[in-house]
């Protein structure tokens, strides 16, 4: 998909333990966590991938890059 028509997460919905639960994108839509690493798995996103950690449990984050600004953890909350 073309980087012209993916969209952009722009704010991030945290738990009470700071876990990401839910995403807005820069069209304002809302998506859960699980949502959005789907989304991710097809491409929809820009900058972010899916990871897996030591449980098998599947999370999103950032593509690295050279700017912590723009890591899912620092981004503003909604």
């Amino acid at each position: 998909m073309d980087n012209n028509k993916k969209t952009k997460i722009t704010k991030v919905r945290k738990n009470s333990e700071g876990e990401i639960t839910d995403v807005m994108t820069d069209n304002g839509n809302i998506y859960s966590i699980d949502q959005a690493i789907m989304m991710a798995k097809d491409n929809a996103i820009q900058g972010v991938n899916v990871g897996k950690s030591r449980n098998g449990r599947e999370f999103l984050r950032s593509n690295p890059n050279d700017s912590e600004n723009d890591n899912l953890d620092n981004l503003p909350t909604f």
